[in-house]
């Protein structure tokens, strides 16, 4: 059941309406289970970026302090949630929905030429994946994956990708949000020894590659079956080295 909160109590509609209305800000999602989620420092890291670069102020630790409180009574005797953290013009509106069980089924995705603005942040001007969601899956496929003009593969409608190559862990460059997901599977491959690099990936590149894997809160590497016409088909051994590395990420308290 959703709960929302507004700065810490129960919102008024006029504040909801102009929220709705503005659609101004950044947020964050993490999965919450047992009072806890993984890469706690990662999102707040990744509000207070965001704070700067659209209302011009970074937090200190009482800010922090405060945020992880509202978070907590927002939760209530909530130990495992679905949790969205989003900083609007009206203050910082926090969602609490049941939590995601880790999808299974794989997916199959369409590249289409398309860039976020402000693709480095997690933002509230959503349309345009939403749109690109929609009409993929009205093309018969599952989801989006987006392509730069000059044909680099970037990330998709709401998840990064990995890629196998054969020897190790191909993760794209381009102009793309950095999930918390990725940052926090980068740490726990360098510990434990799994080979992976970034590089730019084009598009012409896919069918030299042996697999791929979406990456996002609801899942460390959810298979991808094919992008395009694609198709892959050695996906054991990426969604072993990614869930492998998952399994030791830290829980941190909120």
């Amino acid at each position: 059941m959703l709960h929302i909160e507004l700065n810490g109590r129960e919102p008024t509609l006029p504040e909801l309406a102009a929220i709705a209305v503005t659609n101004y800000g950044h947020f964050t999602s993490m999965q919450v289970r047992d009072g806890r989620v993984r890469g706690m420092a990662l999102h707040l890291a990744r509000l207070d970026d965001a704070n700067e670069k659209f209302f011009g102020d970074r937090g200190d630790v009482d800010d922090e302090l405060r945020l992880r409180s509202w978070i907590r009574h927002a939760l209530g005797d909530r130990g495992d949630a679905s949790v969205r953290v989003a900083y609007t013009d009206q203050g910082v509106l926090i969602s609490i929905d049941d939590p995601v069980e880790e999808p299974t089924a794989p997916i199959r995705v369409r590249t289409e030429v398309h860039q976020r603005p402000w693709p480095e942040q997690k933002h509230a001007s959503t349309m345009g994946l939403r749109y690109a969601h929609r009409t993929a899956h009205e093309a018969g496929f599952d989801d989006a994956l987006f392509v730069t003009p000059d044909g680099l593969i970037s990330e998709g409608s709401v998840w990064n990708i990995a890629f196998w190559d054969g020897g190790q862990v191909v993760l794209p460059v381009a102009p793309m949000l950095k999930g918390v997901t990725v940052v926090l599977l980068q740490i726990a491959m360098s510990m434990t020894g799994v080979p992976w690099t970034m590089r730019p990936v084009r598009r012409d590149e896919l069918p030299d590659l042996l697999a791929a894997a979406a990456l996002n809160s609801h899942s460390p590497g959810r298979r991808i079956a094919a992008v395009d016409n694609v198709v892959f088909d050695e996906h054991e051994k990426l969604t072993e080295i990614l869930h492998g590395a998952w399994d030791n990420v830290p829980w941190d308290d909120i």
